[in-house]
C-alpha cells in the first residue's frame, strides 16, 4: 500500500497524544485503518514541557497506530493549542495590473502571502491565514472571487498567531520522532471540521472543544470562521480542584471526576456516597456525591464564564456590535461542546444555563463508516479525526495538483510541433514578394522620369 494511500491526524494533547490512520471510501466517507493511544507525559496546558518524554509518548501513539491499521507512518498532521495563541482581524488588498484577466487561485495566494508579512509581536508567527470575504472594486461580500474581473482585490481575513518558540518545540518533537511534518493545524479548527454540520456553520456556532489542559472555541457564521480563541484551563484543573478539595491523590481524583462526577450539585442526592481506598493501610474515605459535584461545578462555571466573554468580544450577544446588525453575528445553532471535558455529566444543561445558548455534544463519529464498536465515538477523539480529515484535504489536493501538472505536460509537446510550422511560412511569402517587387517599381519610376525629361527638352527645342 502506497504512502499517498492514507493519511494521519496526531493529536499531541495535555493528557494524551492520539495517532488515527484512515483513507477515504469510495462513498467519501472515512475508514479508519487504526488507532493508537499514548499518555501526554511532556505536555502541559498545551505547550511542550519536556522534550525527551513528549517524543517518547509520540513514538508510542504512533507504533500503535502503525501494528492497528498495519502499515508504515511517515507523514503526520499535527494539531497546535495552548494559551499563546491568539487571534486577529486584518484587511488588505492587492492591485491588479490587467483588469481584462479573470481572478485566478495566483491572486488569492498573492494576497494571503501578503498578509503573512503583516507585523506582529517579537516571538511570535503566524498560523493561519484566513480568508472570511472579499471585495472586488465595488462589489462587497463576495465568497468565492475566483473568475470575476476587477482591478482590485480586498478581503477579510481572520490571522491565527502563537509563540515562534512553542510551535519550534512541536514541530521538533514530531520530527525526532522520526516523522514528516504535513501541516500544523489550529486544534478548535479541526475539532470543527469533524463535529459541525455545514448548516450549523451557515446558521452561526461556537464550538467549544473542552481539552485536558485548554478550552478552545472557535465562532462560525455564514460558513465562514469568525473568531477563534485558546482559553488556558481544561479537564485537568477540575481534576486539581477534586484533589485539594477532598484530600486525595490524583489519580483517584481522575477516577472520580469520570465515573461519578456531576456539573449540577442539584441533580445529585443527599446521601449518595462512593468510597475510595486509602493510602497505604491507612482507612477508606468516603466523599459526598454532591459535595464532588459542587467542587465540579465552581470550576465549569469558571470555563463556560471565560467562553461568554469570548462570545461577548465576538458580539454574539450585543444588539449592534460596530454598526453590524445583530443578525450578522448571532448565533442561531448556538454551542456545540466536544473534547474529553464534555463527557462530564450534566453538562450540556449547566452549559445551556450559563451561557444561555442551546447547546449539544458533539460526538465524532458521525462522518466515520467503520466505527462499529462505537469506539471513536466519545468527544475526545474529535481534534484526532478533524486532523486526519484536514490531512485527506491535503493529498487530494496534492493529488490533483499532480494529475493537472501531468495533462499540462502531455499537451505541450504537441503545440510546440505544430504551431511553428505556419508562422515560419508566412514571414518568408511575405519578405519574398516585397523584395521581387520593390526593384520593379524602381525600375518603373526610373523610366518615367526619363521619358518627362525627355518631353520637355524636345518641347523647347
Amino acid at each position: 500500500m502506497e504512502a499517498n494511500e492514507y493519511s494521519v491526524g496526531l493529536d499531541i494533547g495535555t493528557t494524551k497524544i492520539v495517532a488515527i490512520v484512515g483513507r477515504r471510501s469510495a462513498h467519501g466517507k472515512i475508514e479508519v485503518m487504526g488507532v493508537g493511544k499514548s499518555k501526554s507525559l511532556g505536555v502541559r496546558k498545551g505547550i511542550v514541557h519536556n522534550i525527551a518524554h513528549t517524543i517518547s509518548s509520540i513514538k508510542a501513539a504512533i507504533s500503535e497506530a502503525e501494528k492497528s491499521a498495519k502499515v508504515p507512518i511517515k507523514k503526520v498532521t499535527v494539531g497546535i493549542a495552548g494559551k499563546h495563541i491568539r487571534s486577529l482581524q486584518h484587511t488588505d488588498y492587492i492591485g491588479r495590473q490587467d483588469p481584462e484577466s479573470y481572478i485566478t487561485e495566483v491572486d488569492i495566494s498573492k494576497l494571503k502571502e501578503q498578509v503573512k508579512k503583516i507585523a506582529v509581536h517579537p516571538g511570535e508567527e503566524i498560523i493561519h491565514v484566513l480568508p472570511q470575504e472579499y471585495k472586488v472594486d465595488s462589489e462587497e461580500e463576495i465568497i468565492e472571487p475566483i473568475g470575476m474581473h476587477g482591478t482590485r482585490l480586498e478581503a477579510k481575513f481572520h490571522v491565527v498567531v502563537g509563540q515562534m518558540a512553542s510551535i519550534k518545540n512541536v514541530v521538533r518533537c514530531v520530527k525526532e520522532a522520526g516523522l514528516e511534518l504535513e501541516a500544523l493545524t489550529l486544534e478548535p479548527l479541526a475539532s470543527a471540521e469533524a463535529v459541525l454540520t455545514q448548516e450549523e456553520k451557515e446558521a452561526g456556532v461556537a464550538i467549544v472543544d473542552i481539552g485536558g489542559g485548554t478550552t478552545d472555541v472557535a465562532v462560525f457564521k455564514d460558513n465562514i470562521i469568525r473568531h477563534t480563541c485558546v482559553i488556558p484551563y481544561g479537564g485537568g484543573i477540575i481534576t486539581e480542584d477534586i484533589k485539594e478539595g477532598c484530600s486525595i491523590i490524583e489519580k483517584h481524583a481522575e477516577q472520580l471526576k469520570i465515573n461519578f462526577g456531576s456539573a449540577v450539585p442539584e441533580l445529585e442526592k443527599e446521601n449518595a456516597y462512593v468510597t475510595i481506598p486509602g493510602l497505604h493501610g491507612r482507612e477508606e474515605k468516603e466523599i459526598s456525591l454532591k459535595s464532588l459535584a459542587s467542587i465540579i461545578s465552581a470550576r465549569v462555571e469558571e470555563i463556560l464564564e471565560m467562553v461568554n466573554n469570548e462570545l461577548k468580544s465576538y458580539g454574539a450577544y450585543e444588539m449592534k456590535s460596530y454598526g453590524v446588525n445583530e443578525q450578522k453575528r448571532k448565533l442561531i445553532a448556538g454551542m456545540v461542546l466536544t473534547g474529553g471535558g464534555s463527557n462530564l455529566r450534566n453538562l450540556r444543561q449547566l452549559a445551556n444555563y450559563v451561557t444561555g445558548f442551546d447547546c449539544r455534544i458533539g460526538y465524532a463519529n458521525e462522518y466515520i463508516i467503520n466505527d462499529k464498536n462505537q469506539l471513536l465515538r466519545s468527544p475526545e477523539y474529535s481534534t484526532a479525526i478533524g486532523l486526519l480529515m484536514e490531512s485527506l484535504k491535503i493529498n487530494e489536493k496534492q493529488e490533483n495538483i499532480e494529475v493537472q501538472d501531468k495533462k499540462e505536460d502531455v499537451s505541450k509537446p504537441v503545440e510546440t510541433e505544430a504551431a511553428p510550422k505556419p508562422v515560419e511560412k508566412q514571414p518568408e511569402t511575405v519578405s519574398t514578394k516585397e523584395v521581387q517587387e520593390e526593384p520593379k517599381k524602381e525600375a518603373w519610376s526610373v523610366r518615367f522620369m526619363k521619358k518627362f525629361k525627355n518631353f520637355f527638352e524636345e518641347e523647347e527645342n
